[in-house]
């Protein structure tokens, strides 16, 4: 049985677990509801591409013989993820002539993109890489990302304003069920269409076949319906075009830096997560360093990661529930934390595998409360009436943190050691904690999902922070 294979057991066993909780357990019952079941079809249309673009289509480039050098291209295709927030205006407000009049603001974007998305894909698959001989390839990459990326910001959009504040959480958790898996139909999906070792199929037809995940969002959104996007010049006659842009492109985030502690909460989604960040960048390099063998790191990280990593975004839910989202997200850091002292202990113990399986099951347990905690805090902050924007702006901070800041991880690894390297990811993820105290002791943190907005009443509501 093939570990993706597995992979899938696992998850599909520990989706009926959550069935027979949300049956016994009032925390676990809004993964029952509608809305957040719709959420989970929405991640798997959010989650398939770039597995496409990244884990798959370097194996298919290795697979025709492409230079190393040449594959590691394909880490510059994330970059449109982190600067999606600069096109995210005009998706938030600019209409589609006859579809946004059919289908609203949302879906009308959803399906456009899909459609250009499913062609990019299909045209991808079929472009045929061989040395020398990249140029097609490389373009309907690069435009496959683009518009992944936007399809990422109109369904985060739609998520957050198709649920009730009371299945933020539950519907951020499904969303990640399903953004898993997403992964797995575009990564042991894909590879087994193509492979002769699979159906044998071919890369072309794999990747056209792939692009049918689109259908689940379509799928969703039909049943869901509009949401409650706001448009605040439905009712507008003769509006100007500098009317139209400073509602588009300067109030999302006017609105947003208006608020109080607007700064703050800035520089804390930013930095939130670097000592998580930085300690995975550098998690399979001392695997390999402490001579695990391959099959060691497969199963432990693979399988009983896998395992541990969907029952902590599944904890995370009814974690905020019961804690309220400022203790939630304190305990998840403090947890995110304990999670690296794992890491100290298991460098000090060498190969032991038993070791490798504790420390890694308690980091996947521990990122998947804190992912679930953290989105859901974003999708808070993000206001109804620019939802789109915000939420990209928001995500952009927070990836370019765990990208950028955590960069020099490979260097304190080689000055420092293993042991005093994990102790340093620790440290490096004090300042974060220090500005959720501030955040929190300063009133700009409530325990509700939703965040306080500069529209909002409430001591210094408008004021900057």
């Amino acid at each position: 049985m093939s570990v993706d294979l597995i992979r899938f057991v696992i998850f599909v066993g520990v989706l009926l677990g959550l069935g027979l909780l949300a049956t016994r357990i009032p925390s676990f019952r809004p993964y029952l509801r509608k809305n957040p079941l719709i959420t989970f079809l929405l991640g798997i249309s959010s989650g398939f591409p770039l597995t496409l673009l990244v884990a798959t289509m370097t194996f298919w480039l290795a697979k025709v013989g492409i230079d190393t050098a040449t594959i590691g291209f394909a880490v510059a295709l994330g970059t449109p993820y982190t600067i999606k927030f600069l096109w995210a205006p005009l998706v938030d407000k600019l209409p589609i002539p006859v579809l946004t009049r059919l289908f609203g603001q949302r879906r009308s974007w959803l399906y456009l993109v899909q459609a250009l998305l499913f062609v990019s894909i299909w045209k991808l698959g079929a472009s045929d890489p061989q040395p020398g001989h990249l140029g097609p390839f490389v373009f309907w990459a690069v435009v496959t990302a683009f518009l992944s990326a936007t399809q990422d910001i109109v369904i985060d959009a739609y998520r957050i304003e198709i649920l009730e504040e009371d299945e933020f959480a539950h519907g951020t958790a499904t969303n990640q069920f399903g953004y898993r898996t997403g992964n797995l139909i575009a990564g042991a999906g894909t590879v087994y269409l193509a492979s002769a070792e699979g159906l044998g199929l071919g890369w072309a037809m794999g990747y056209g076949l792939t692009a049918f995940a689109i259908i689940p969002a379509i799928i969703g959104s039909l049943i869901a319906g509009p949401g409650k996007y706001v448009d605040r010049f439905a009712q507008a006659k003769g509006i100007s075009a500098g009317q139209w842009l400073l509602e588009t492109v300067v109030n999302p985030f006017r609105e947003f830096l208006g608020r109080h502690g607007a700064f703050l909460i800035l520089g804390f989604v930013l930095i939130y997560k670097v000592g998580d960040a930085m300690g995975q960048t550098m998690l399979a390099p001392m695997i390999v360093d402490l001579g695990f063998a391959d099959l060691d790191y497969v199963s432990a990280n693979k399988l009983w990661g896998f395992g541990a990593l969907i029952l902590g975004s599944a904890l995370g839910a009814p974690f905020i529930l019961w804690l309220g989202m400022g203790r939630a997200l304190l305990i998840s850091g403090l947890l995110m934390m304990f999670s690296n002292v794992m890491f100290m202990v298991l460098s000090l113990s060498g190969n032991n595998y038993w070791m490798l399986v504790a420390a890694i099951g308690t980091e996947n347990v521990t990122s998947g409360i804190g992912l679930t905690v953290f989105a859901t805090y974003l999708s808070g902050l993000s206001s109804l009436a620019y939802t789109a924007t915000q939420f990209a702006l928001l995500s952009s901070f927070a990836a370019f943190g765990r990208t950028w800041l955590a960069s020099p991880a490979g260097v304190i690894a080689e000055k420092l050691g293993w042991t005093w390297f994990w102790g340093f990811t620790i440290i490096a993820a004090v300042p974060g904690m220090l500005l959720l105290w501030v955040l929190w002791n300063k009133g700009y943190l409530v325990q509700s999902i939703r965040q306080p907005s500069a529209e909002d009443d409430g001591p210094g509501a408008s004021a900057k922070g």
